[in-house]
Parts: C-alpha cells; structure tokens; sequence
C-alpha cells in the first residue's frame, strides 16, 4: 500500500489506517469484537500494507487500547515499523479529573494509555474534542511537556471548529510548544461541511486530514435503507449514526450505488475512493469487523473516479448542521 507523509511531517503513513474502535468488550456493544475475532482482521490490515493505527483510550474503557498494543507487537518486528495514535478527553472514571483536557488529567491519561498499549510512546497523541472548561494553553503545554518527555512523536486534534483548531495553534506557535500535525475529523460524501474552513485551514497549514466515519458508519456501504432499515448489526444498535445521518441523505446514497453498479465493485469503495482523492486527505480512518472491509479499503487506494463520476456524487449533497463536534 501507498505510505504518504502525515500532513508537513517526516513521517510516513499508509493511505489508510485502520480504526481500532470496534475492538473491545462485545458486551459494551453488539459490533465491538473480542481480541480473538479481531486478530485475523487487524492481521489482513497488516498483510494488505496498513501501517497506521488509531485508537482512543474511551473506547471500550481502555480495552481497545489494550487489544491494539498486544496485537500490533504480535504482527510486527519492531515498534518503529507502525504509526500508533491513540486520543484523550472523554471519561475514564467517575472522579471529577477522569476527563477532558486539564493538565492533571492529560498527563496522567497519557501514562495510562502508554501502559495499556505496552509502549514507550505513541506517534500521534491527540484531544478527542475541545475542552471548553480548561484553558486551551493549559492543555496546549501539557501536549508540549508530553513530546518533549518523548511520550509522543507528534500531536493531533479531532473535531472541533476552524477558529478553535487556529486559536490552539496560534498559542503553540507563539510560545515555542508542539502545533498539532493532525485534524481528525467528521468528512464523508454523506458529511461535507468540513469543506467550509477546516480543510482549507489545514491545507494552507500543512496539517493533515484523516477523517473518521468515512464510509457515514456504513450508511455510504449500504447498511442502512430509506424508512429507517437496518441491515447490518451495528445499524441496529449504533444510536450516533441516528443522530448524524438523516433521509436526505439517501441521494447520496443512491449515487454511490449508482457509480459501484456501473464499476462492478462494493459501495465501500467508491465512497472511500473519493474521499482518498480529496485535497488534503491523508488517511481515512476505517473500521473493519469483517475481513471484507479490509479489502475494500486497500482496493479503494487504487480506484481512481473519473471527473464526471465525482461530479455525479457530489451533486446530491445538501448542507448540515455541525454535527460530531461533542
């Protein structure tokens, strides 16, 4: 698979990472996968040239990060041939510093996370969401002191608004400290409202773009029809997808399964192929709880629409809210 570099970086990333949520406790949720269901798809991601992996210490209450570190040591030789970012904000306990972006709580999330993946570092240490309680130079030196004690190579950010992320950077840049390297963010065919001013902005920057939900969590893979159908199991319990994916939504829909039909390949692929050919995309984030997903998205790097096709996909779309900022 293609390595690229991560936005102004050095370093290099495969065109797709693979997401890391979906393993964990299946007790947390229907679609989450033990480690021994996962192994053989997390294995495929390795074989098909995936070297970029993303988890959050939130999902599954630090199980997923677990799984991750125990995995990834398995299918490589050497911590360096990977690229592991992990992310902080959401709650890991009930206590009132268990969460969000504080100093006390960011220092101690990241030894926590260091432990459950069994490493020294991650690359990409990132803020899941905008804290609006806590300074953001509180937060940003914090990120700083992480890197410069070599806990993190580099880190990133994850949805918020445009004068959020430039104000962050503003403040790292004026005092000397780490600018963020990476925006994780909500963009699909099927959410487009990052086009405004967060691509833009990371464009001009040089920062990275590796969406989350780029397949719409399924929506764009036809795993959800019009009337409120559910054909998958996670389109049966995934309540965030009801809240970020409406009826209108199907024109899109509808034009991606229109352009599979005419190429004779899965939905997935043409939705991730025009997402991987967007300016600034570095890497969708994908999820895969079959070994299918993971084809499809190493096909995807190697799809190219034509004009007319992307123009045909585009053409359905109809403005949001902001939506996957909280």
């Amino acid at each position: 698979m293609e390595q690229i570099r991560l936005g102004g970086t050095g370093m290099r990333v495969s065109r797709v990472c693979l997401g890391m949520m979906s393993y964990g406790d299946p007790k947390d949720r229907e679609w989450f996968l033990a480690e021994g269901d996962a192994e053989p798809i997390v294995r495929s991601a390795v074989d098909a040239g995936v070297t970029f992996f993303d988890t959050a210490d939130m999902y599954s209450v630090g199980r997923s990060e677990e799984i991750t570190g125990r995995l990834l040591s398995r299918f490589f030789r050497r911590r360096d041939d990977y690229v592991l970012a992990t992310k902080v904000y959401f709650p890991m306990g009930e206590g009132p510093n268990d969460r969000g972006l504080s100093r006390k709580h960011v220092l101690a999330a990241v030894d926590d996370s260091l432990r459950r993946l069994g490493t020294d570092y991650v690359d990409l240490y990132q803020i899941h969401r905008w804290d609006y309680e806590t300074p953001i130079e509180e937060t940003m030196e914090a990120l700083n002191d992480i890197v410069r004690a070599g806990k993190a190579r580099y880190i990133g950010a994850s949805s918020m608004f445009a004068w959020q992320f430039a104000k962050a950077q503003h403040i790292a840049e004026a005092n000397g400290w780490a600018r963020f390297v990476a925006m994780q963010n909500h963009y699909s065919l099927a959410y487009r409202e990052e086009e405004r001013e967060m691509i833009p902005l990371c464009l001009d920057q040089g920062v990275g773009v590796i969406p989350w939900s780029p397949l719409a969590r399924g929506l764009l893979a036809g795993s959800r029809g019009r009337g409120g159908e559910r054909r998958t199991v996670r389109a049966n319990s995934d309540k965030m997808a009801d809240q970020l994916y409406q009826e209108d939504d199907f024109a899109v829909v509808d034009a991606v399964q229109e352009i599979a039909g005419e190429r004779g390949v899965p939905m997935a692929q043409v939705a991730l192929a025009w997402l991987l050919g967007r300016p600034g995309v570095t890497a969708p984030i994908i999820g895969a709880t079959k070994l299918g997903h993971v084809e499809d998205a190493a096909a995807a790097v190697g799809l190219k629409l034509s004009e007319e096709e992307v123009a045909r996909l585009e053409a359905p779309y109809r403005p949001h809210p902001i939506l996957g900022h909280s």
